[in-house]
Parts: structure tokens; sequence; C-alpha cells
């Protein structure tokens, strides 16, 4: 872990969502793609170096003022539609970029083919809202879902079977977020836990925080994992004894009431995590202090704005560290280089 820039100038505005975002990551490898997934049962795909520059546009963030027109958008490259009938909650892309697994309130996880823009298959099981699902081993050949009936399920893409090769029911609360290293799967639960399951082994370690857990991020090398709870706290853990190596924290940033996302960037130098206040606030890994504080929003289109839209509910950051892009209530992504 290196101590890096912060990326703070706004590269592009994506504006195609008609409601909250609650899913945002990048393509893989070279992070050229963005994907977004929304309230309004939509998942969009974005080029935003293809973004285009408006007539007059001027901004007044007050971070980092500038006259320069910000490039938006409102036409994603491809939108996938038709498929989800309730919102899109997580968004993972395979590590080939061929396919992307999703899920939501439909209770089902969606596979994916990007080209096409076609449902391969879809996993049914869960009993509530999906809040997470990811590709797990090591050719993407394991789907693994988190959802709201507090359990974990294991599909396997490459069966013709739709039943879960494994459900985790450990467990007292919602499942909202999921890492998988290797032959482990590490789950967050509303219940103030984050369960490691060796599945090897057939073991289940568990660190207790206390609050509510809204997102997990595992380190480059699979040593740590930065886990988000609702008492406005992201702290980042030792996989190896359950300690907290560090902790993150600013009198403005809140996280309380909803589901937000955080990331590492920067080869793990830098955190990065949305807050209700409509900000995105990064530290330094390594001493834990405040590295940005940075306004999602134009200071007109917050005025009289609900506490909702408010939100910037999502990060995601290319693996190099140059961009990352934000997403919130409103419907709309940032991107910054």
């Amino acid at each position: 872990m290196t101590t890096s820039k912060l990326p703070n100038q706004q590269l592009a505005r994506l504006c195609g969502h008609n409601g909250p975002i609650h899913a945002l990551t990048y393509s893989s490898g070279a992070g050229q793609y963005l994907l977004s997934g929304a309230s309004d049962r939509t998942i969009n795909l974005w080029n935003p170096s293809k973004t285009v520059a408006p007539p007059s546009y001027t901004t007044s963030i007050t971070s980092h003022p500038t006259s320069k027109p910000i490039p938006t958008s409102t036409t994603p490259i491809q939108s996938y539609t038709g498929v989800h009938g309730y919102e899109v909650l997580s968004i993972a892309v395979s590590s080939d970029n061929a396919r992307f697994v999703s899920s939501g309130g439909d209770k089902t996880v969606f596979l994916w083919d990007v080209s096409t823009a076609q449902t391969l298959k879809r996993y049914s099981g869960h009993s509530g809202r999906v809040e997470c699902a990811i590709f797990g081993a090591q050719d993407d050949s394991v789907l693994i879902s988190g959802s709201f009936d507090a359990t974990v399920r294991l599909w396997d893409v490459k069966s013709q079977s739709h039943k879960p090769l494994m459900v985790l029911q450990e467990a007292r609360d919602s499942v909202t977020s999921l890492v998988c290293i290797g032959a482990e799967v590490i789950a967050g639960s509303v219940d103030g836990r984050v369960r490691t399951y060796d599945l090897r082994m057939g073991r289940c370690f568990v660190d207790v925080l206390g609050e509510p857990v809204t997102s997990l991020t595992a380190t480059v090398q699979g040593d740590s994992v930065l886990v988000s709870t609702s008492d406005s706290v992201l702290r980042l853990m030792d996989r190896a004894n359950g300690k907290c190596l560090q902790s993150y924290e600013d009198k403005g940033f809140v996280n309380s009431t909803y589901r937000i996302r955080s990331t590492l960037m920067a080869n793990d130098g830098i955190v990065l995590g949305g807050s209700e206040d409509g900000r995105v606030y990064a530290w330094d890994v390594l001493s834990g202090q405040v590295a940005g504080r940075l306004d999602h929003y134009v200071a007109e289109d917050l005025a009289g704005m609900r506490s909702s839209r408010k939100v910037v509910s999502a990060v995601a950051a290319r693996k190099k560290g140059d961009q990352w892009a934000s997403a919130s209530g409103d419907g709309t992504v940032v991107v910054w280089s």
C-alpha cells in the first residue's frame, strides 16, 4: 500500500437513469467501460471517454471550481432492459468481460451476455431481494449471491441445473455484500457480522463489528478487507486475525440510513466512500487521514433536494487508479480523473 494522489477533476457526467443508482462497477482489466444499475429496473453500459462537452455549462463545485464544460451523456452504449421487474441492486463483471451478473428485488440472479444484451441463465431460490451477486472460482464458473432472506447461495454456471450448489444460512439478517478470495467466501450482514466461509475445510469464522455492514472490498493481495458499517465508519480488517488495521471517518461523512458502497483504489492506497451529505470522501489507507472531500453535485442542484436523492450510493474505481466514478440517488454518475 502506497500513498497516492486522488484524481479530483470531473471527466464526465452520465445521466441515463430515472431513479436512484444502487450498483456501479467498471469492466474488468483496463476498465474502459462502466455499468450502472438503478431503481428504474435498467442496467446501462457507458464509455466515459466518448461523452461530449455541452456548448454551455458551468459548475460551481466548491471543492474544485472550474469554468470548463463537463462532458455529459444521456445515452449509454447499451441498455439492458425488460428483465428486471424490480430495482437493480448489484452488478459484477466476469474477468473476460463477456458476461455480467445482476441481482435485485426480483429474488433472482441473472447471468447476462454483454454483446447480445440477453440473459444466459436465471437462478431462483431466494425468498427475498438479492442484495449482492458476484463471480467466484478461478474461471468464474460459480455465482455467489446474498439476500435479504439471510442466506448465501452458490450456483454452478456450467451445470444445467438451476439448483444451488450450496446454501449458507448462518447470518441472522440480510446479507448485504460479498467477496470471494480463492476458496473462501466473505459475507457482510446487517446483523453486524462479517463471516468468512472456508469452503474446502467446511468452516466459518465470524468477526463481530456490532453495526450493520453495508459494503465489503478486498485488497489486491487479499490479506485485508475494507468494511463499511452504518455507524459512519469504514474499517480495514486484517483477515488473518480479525483486527482493525485502520479506521476511516470524518465529521461530515454520514452513512447511517442507506446501503452505501465503498471501495479501494490506486493499488490500495486510497479509500473511497460515498456519503449521505452528497459528497465522496477519500482517505489515505495507511494514515487514515482525509485525502479529499468532493462534491458529487453542483451547488444549485442541491437546493431543495430530498435527502434520498442526495445520497452518493456507490463508488467504483479502475484498478490502476487513474479514474473512478460516483453514483447517486438522483440517477447520475460522475466520472473523475
